[in-house]
């Protein structure tokens, strides 16, 4: 019988690949195609090592998962532990899925009767294999939690998925695009101007950023002291707030009018006539998932533009 290594190759690539873009569509990660397609080329190795003389270890389980892990290191990148861990289990989960409902689709479209009479047959002998029994009892409630959490992992991220928004923040001429989290904590105001403030983190774009608010970013408690002097083209531009966090009644925070701001939800728009920024150097979300806290009132009653 003839064997297109060929066919089955390409197959393979193409369904590994396909899983690990499920997978980034279900955790609403960012898609880069060509890291996709290098983990489904990856995975596909399998295939190549199937012909080999080491085929007997490609075919080990300690194997697979290793090519699992390198393909979702490859697609997603390493940030943190659970931002892998759940990469990896939603990649599974998504493998299981799709490759359970092949099979289902399978025996409802052609089934062998006499065959699967057969091994049920063997199977009920002996009451079937002990392992298996074994597999099942303890695996079973296993699949079910770790779905169970990965399924409520899953929506949490689109829940935070749906809140987020695109900000453009144009300062001294200069425009930045940052990914804004519009978070309903955050209730800070100016007291005098009433202006609601923004935070923005600029951990990541540090070099992209005038050296003096980078400075003032990176101590703001030393420029409110008074400590280091706040460069005169800035000095007309920061505002001193005080605001009130857990553990801490009072606290003054350094904010920065720009000349505009610009938040992009969907299909619109919206220019931002009043707000404040607060810079920091702290980064606001672990995985880096957004750069910045939008406060919601810059969503209402502000004029939306194409």
């Amino acid at each position: 019988m003839a064997i297109y290594l060929d066919i089955i190759w390409a197959l393979n690539f193409l369904f590994d690949s396909l899983l690990l873009y499920l997978t980034a569509i279900l955790l609403k990660r960012e898609i880069r195609f060509w890291r996709i397609l290098t983990g489904g080329l990856i995975g596909s190795v399998i295939i190549i090592l199937s012909i080999t003389p080491v085929h007997s270890y490609s075919s080990h389980p300690a194997i697979k998962l290793l090519f699992s892990i390198l393909m979702v290191l490859c697609a997603f990148g390493y940030k943190r532990l659970t931002f892998f861990l759940k990469g990896l289990m939603t990649f599974y989960l998504t493998t299981f899925l799709i490759g359970g409902s092949l099979i289902g689709v399978h025996y409802f479209l052609k089934f062998d009767y006499e065959l699967t009479s057969s091994v049920m047959i063997a199977s009920v002998k002996g009451f079937g294999d002990p392992i298996s029994w074994l597999f099942v009892i303890i695996g079973f409630p296993i699949a079910w939690h770790l779905s169970k959490r990965n399924l409520e992992s899953m929506e949490m991220t689109k829940i935070q998925y749906d809140s987020l928004i695109n900000v453009a923040i144009k300062i001294n001429g200069v425009s930045y695009r940052f990914k804004g989290l519009v978070d309903s904590g955050n209730q800070l105001y100016d007291p005098i101007s009433r202006m609601p403030v923004m935070f923005v983190s600029i951990k990541n774009h540090v070099q992209e950023f005038p050296e003096g608010l980078v400075k003032i970013a990176s101590n703001p408690d030393e420029a409110i002291l008074g400590n280091d002097k706040i460069p005169r083209e800035w000095e007309q531009h920061i505002r001193v707030i005080p605001s009130k966090v857990v553990g801490s009644d009072h606290q003054l925070i350094l904010a920065l009018k720009p000349e505009s701001i610009h938040l992009e939800k969907g299909d619109e728009v919206i220019q931002v006539d009043k707000g404040l920024v607060s810079l920091s150097m702290q980064q606001l979300s672990a995985d880096d998932a957004f750069q910045c806290i939008v406060h919601p009132k810059m969503l209402i009653g502000t004029k939306k533009v194409s």
